[in-house]
């Protein structure tokens, strides 16, 4: 394998993933390396790669291998741009995982690298952003303005219920009640469902927590006490309308007010979330798919929920982790400052 000199061959620029070999793999083999790493996870590092390298094109550096000065050359040009913490540690990582799968040492790790990395850390670290929570009562207002009836131009086709109205509302408040994140929410599967007499018990084959799937983690939704506002009812109302009975959840609907046979993307979800809350008449640039997260724990908190009970839900490893949620809220828990009388 010749690792000397700039290396700019096509698919290593693009795709870090490719061993290689790889002509020397089975086909059985060459399906695991593609399972070897989530599809989300592969996505980024494509695109950090692909990032970084266009960099190395421009400054006529070598990408694979990668030499410590042109990574601390490329830490300072992104930190100098105004990049963020978060999306210069993704970069390493990719530059690191492409590394990797080629066999080749980690450039990484070299103590130029770490010592310039630490130094952005301490100089442009900032807290992270958070979404903003979507909870009661908001996303009541929400619900209320999804569409209920379609009604058509053409003359003799009778008005029918509208299908992304009966989506969105099944998935704002699935997605609110069992805290799944957006990328769950798409790999839902009619299978996961199992009914139970208090609603229904979600199976969770992967996530992000339990990317291999060595144990299915259980989520629940609970069929409510308001009828209008069920995650279960809107659900089955949902699968009903659209005749749903294996495959994808949560899948897009045709112009015609039809369903389609494929699963939603997560960020097709993010967009409806967004599209959702515009029709409530608020602004949804401060909201995301992860609002509706983020929303559950905010709210179960504020009702009383216990960090433990809270992470019950949520399947997150650390209770600190719940805190960061709510801490804006637990500001005014038993703060003397409201008791000054002025």
């Amino acid at each position: 394998m010749d690792v000397a000199g700039p290396v700019n061959r096509p698919h290593r620029d693009t795709d870090p993933s490719v061993i290689v070999a790889d002509d020397s793999l089975t086909a059985t083999e060459a399906r695991y390396v593609t399972a070897a790493r989530a599809a989300n996870t592969m996505r980024g590092y494509r695109s950090d790669w692909a990032e970084f390298t266009t960099w190395c094109t421009t400054t006529n550096t070598a990408s694979l291998p990668a030499e410590a000065a042109a990574i601390t050359g490329y830490l300072t040009t992104l930190a100098e741009r105004g990049a963020k913490v978060g999306t210069m540690s993704r970069r390493l990582s990719a530059i690191k995982f492409a590394h990797t799968v080629h066999d080749l040492p980690d450039p990484t790790t070299n103590a130029r690298v770490l010592a310039v990395w630490e130094g952005i850390r301490r100089t442009h670290t900032t807290p992270p952003e958070q979404a903003t929570p979507l909870m009661p009562p908001l996303l009541f207002d929400v619900l209320d303005a999804c569409p209920v009836t379609r009604t058509w131009t053409a003359p003799g086709r009778p008005a029918e219920p509208d299908l992304a109205g009966l989506r969105d509302r099944a998935l704002l408040l699935v997605g609110f009640v069992t805290a799944l994140r957006r990328s769950e929410l798409a790999a839902l599967d009619v299978a996961h469902l199992s009914d139970h007499p208090n609603g229904l018990v979600l199976s969770i084959a992967r996530s992000k927590t339990n990317q291999t799937g060595e144990h299915a983690e259980l989520v629940v939704a609970p069929h409510g006490t308001h009828p209008a506002r069920s995650p279960v009812a809107a659900l089955q109302a949902w699968m009903a309308a659209a005749d749903i009975t294996d495959g994808p959840v949560f899948r897009p609907v045709s112009k015609g007010n039809r369903p389609l046979p494929r699963r939603l993307h997560p960020e097709s979800i993010n967009t409806l979330v967004q599209n959702a809350i515009a029709r409530a008449g608020i602004d949804p640039r401060p909201y995301s798919a992860h609002s509706l997260r983020a929303g559950f724990v905010t709210h179960a908190h504020l009702r009383g929920a216990s960090d433990r009970a809270i992470a019950h839900q949520t399947r997150h490893r650390s209770l600190a982790t719940i805190g960061t949620y709510v801490r804006i809220h637990q500001a005014w828990d038993d703060n003397a400052a409201t008791q000054l009388g002025l």
